[in-house]
C-alpha cells in the first residue's frame, strides 16, 4: 500500500482514524515507557548486549512453541526467563564478563531455535516475525499483553529507590544488607517478560534498539539517574509517536523509522554534549 504525501491538515485525522495504526501508536507508546523504564538500568550497568540477548532467546523459545503446536507466548516467556536466571546466576558465579556470557546464551538460544524450525514439516512465519516484527501489524491481543507488562513495570516503582542505589554503588547496597542480588533475579526476570512480549508486539530488532538508544540518548543529557530514567521514558515514547507519523508520511518501513528518530535524538543529545563541555 502506498501512502506518501505531506502530513498536513487532514491527514494527522486520517492517520488517527485508521484501527491499523490507532493499535501501532498505542503498541508503540505501550512498549516504549516500557523498555526505557528498564532501559535507563540496562545501561547504566552496562548491559546493553543483555536486552539484544534475551530478545533472541524469545526466537528459540517461540520456535520450540512452534514445534510444540503451542500458543508461542506460554512457551517463549518461561523459556526466555530461564536463560535471564542462567545468565544472571553464571555471571554472579564466574569471572567471565556479562557481555561473554551473554554471547554465549545468545548463540545457544538462536542455534537451538534455528534447529527446532528445522524440525517442524511446514513453513511457519511466527518466528520470523518476532526476529523482524511488523508494528503496524499488531492485534488488540498483542496491545493487551503489552499493556499488562507496563501495569506490572509500574508496580515496580516502591523498588526504584533500590535498584538504583545497587546500579550506581552495588557494595555499598551490599553493606547495608539490601538483597541486591535478589534484586539482580528479580529484575533479569521482568526484564526478560518485557522483553518476550514487546518482541511479539514489534520484533526484536525494534525493542532491542527501544531498551538501548533513548537511554543511551538519556545518559549524555542527564546528570542525575532520576533524570535520566524519565527522559528515556520520553524520548522512547516520543520517537514511537513521531517514527510511526513519519513512516507513514514517507512510506517508509515503520520499525526502521523509529529506530532512525531515535538515533537522531541520540545524536542531537551527543552533540549537545559536547558542545556543552567544550563551552
Amino acid at each position: 500500500m502506498r501512502h506518501a504525501h505531506p502530513m498536513k491538515g487532514g491527514r494527522m485525522a486520517e492517520l488517527l482514524s485508521l484501527p491499523f495504526l490507532q493499535r501501532a501508536l498505542v503498541a508503540g507508546l505501550l512498549t516504549a515507557l516500557t523498555a526505557g523504564y528498564y532501559g535507563a538500568f540496562v545501561v547504566q550497568r552496562s548491559l546493553s548486549f543483555l536486552g539484544s540477548g534475551l530478545a533472541h532467546a524469545a526466537f528459540g523459545g517461540v520456535a520450540l512453541a512452534l514445534l510444540l503446536g503451542s500458543e508461542p507466548l506460554w512457551i517463549a516467556v518461561p523459556f526466555t526467563i530461564v536463560v535471564a536466571l542462567a545468565i544472571t546466576w553464571v555471571r554472579e558465579r564466574t569471572d567471565l564478563g556479562a557481555d561473554t556470557v551473554i554471547g554465549i546464551f545468545f548463540a545457544l538460544t538462536m542455534a537451538l531455535g534455528i534447529i527446532f524450525l528445522s524440525r517442524i514439516p511446514s513453513y511457519t512465519t511466527d518466528a520470523f516475525t518476532v526476529l523482524f516484527g511488523s508494528i503496524l501489524a499488531v492485534s488488540w491481543t498483542d496491545v493487551a499483553a503489552a499493556g499488562v507488562v507496563l501495569l506490572v513495570t509500574l508496580a515496580t516503582l516502591p523498588l526504584w529507590g533500590r535498584w538504583a542505589y545497587a546500579t550506581f554503588d552495588r557494595e555499598a547496597a551490599l553493606a547495608d544488607r539490601l538483597p541486591v542480588r535478589r534484586d539482580d533475579y528479580l529484575l533479569s526476570v521482568l526484564l526478560a517478560v518485557a522483553v518476550v512480549v514487546s518482541a511479539k508486539v514489534v520484533g526484536i530488532v525494534l525493542i532491542s534498539a527501544f531498551l538501548v538508544i533513548p537511554a543511551a540518548a538519556a545518559r549524555l543529557a542527564s546528570r542525575r539517574f532520576r533524570s535520566m530514567t524519565l527522559l528515556s521514558v520520553t524520548l522512547g515514547a516520543a520517537s514511537a509517536l513521531l517514527g510511526l507519523g513519519a513512516s507513514y508520511a514517507l512510506d517508509w518501513p515503520s520499525g526502521a523509522t523509529i529506530i532512525l528518530v531515535q538515533c537522531l535524538a541520540f545524536g542531537l543529545c551527543l552533540a549537545a554534549g559536547l558542545l556543552r563541555k567544550t563551552a
